[in-house]
């Protein structure tokens, strides 16, 4: 019997079996008498770690499904699957936290072999109504900060921005320009952290009107660029912390005339599959994100109960195209 129809002949939600479950003290005594009851009357025996029967599922929790980000972490997952005769199961999350509750009734009603979270926010009372069914947890880039209790999949960002930025000082750029995410993310402070350790070994003192927190999408790129721009004296580069922005920072550059590299050097992060449809093609940091989802798959399919949880990172590098060249005089 599952947790799901527990709920539904208890009369309450699917999470607050789950409470009743995991022992918390948030729910009234009735209720928690009555699912109890209904757990005896039916006969209900909680599932134990490492023994439920494979269903050949993988759920995977997106937080869109509109960027060309998604493609490459959905090839690599897919490939991953299909290697271990499973199939993905693809939630979108539209940016909110993973998990409503619609959501959860199906997961827990049908079960799944393992679960991958490609979300910047884990909702903590889902991964708890999560962690009753034994349902292997894995965080892919976990941009809102590494959770120790689960296993977690990520990329070298303060090194892919370090090794942007140096390409750039090595061009004879000084007065160079950042753009990332959002400033609660993790993924965007390190790549940032990485920029302004590449300027402090090059001896060129940070610019903090040159640091701008954008949304990793087009819009963010085009309005930090306006603002670079803007000043008295801007910048001859912008890193920009994702190529979806950096298409943003070409937008912005074609509006005011000036010409990539001639006048101004851009460099992306990700290297999604139109990098080389730019014009010109942008130089970009390579996240390996077929090979991050290709991996969270696998330790999810894995289920290996190790302490503490694996954290796999896996190296950035720097792709050289055409948006690149020497500072202008």
């Amino acid at each position: 019997m599952t947790i799901a129809e527990i709920a539904e002949h208890a009369g309450v939600s699917v999470p607050t079996v789950s409470k009743v479950l995991n022992g918390r003290s948030d729910v009234a005594e009735a209720t928690r008498l009555r699912v109890k009851q209904v757990m005896a009357d039916r006969g209900y025996q909680r599932r134990k770690p490492g023994i439920q029967r494979r269903v050949g599922l993988v759920d995977m929790v997106l937080p869109s499904l509109d960027s060309p980000w998604v493609v490459e972490v959905l090839r690599g997952a897919e490939a991953e699957a299909r290697k271990a005769g499973a199939q993905i199961v693809l939630t979108s999350a539209e940016n909110r936290p993973a998990g409503d509750r619609q959501w959860l009734d199906h997961l827990m009603a049908r079960r799944s072999d393992g679960l991958v979270l490609v979300v910047s926010e884990p909702d903590p009372e889902v991964v708890e109504q999560l962690a009753a069914l034994h349902t292997p947890i894995v965080l892919l880039d976990p941009v809102g900060g590494s959770d120790p209790s689960f296993a977690t999949v990520g990329a070298t960002n303060w090194a892919g921005g370090l090794s942007a930025v140096e390409h750039l000082v090595g061009l004879g750029h000084r007065r160079i320009g950042v753009i990332s995410g959002r400033p609660q993310l993790v993924c965007s402070q390190e790549r940032v952290e990485g920029y302004r350790a590449a300027l402090g070994r090059a001896g060129i003192a940070p610019d903090e009107d040159l640091v701008h927190f954008g949304d990793f999408r087009p819009h963010g790129g085009r309005l930090g660029a306006q603002q670079m721009l803007d000043l008295a004296e801007p910048p001859t580069a912008i890193f920009a912390g994702s190529d979806m922005q950096a298409v943003g920072v070409y937008q912005e550059a074609a509006t005011r005339g000036l010409r990539i590299p001639e006048d101004l050097s851009v460099v992306g992060f990700d290297d999604i599959a139109f990098c080389e449809d730019m014009t010109p093609q942008l130089t970009t940091v390579r996240q390996p994100l077929a090979r991050m989802a290709s991996e969270a798959v696998r330790l999810a399919l894995a289920a290996e109960d190790t302490t503490p949880p694996p954290r796999v990172e896996l190296a950035t590098h720097l792709v050289v195209r055409e948006s690149t060249g020497p500072a202008p005089h």
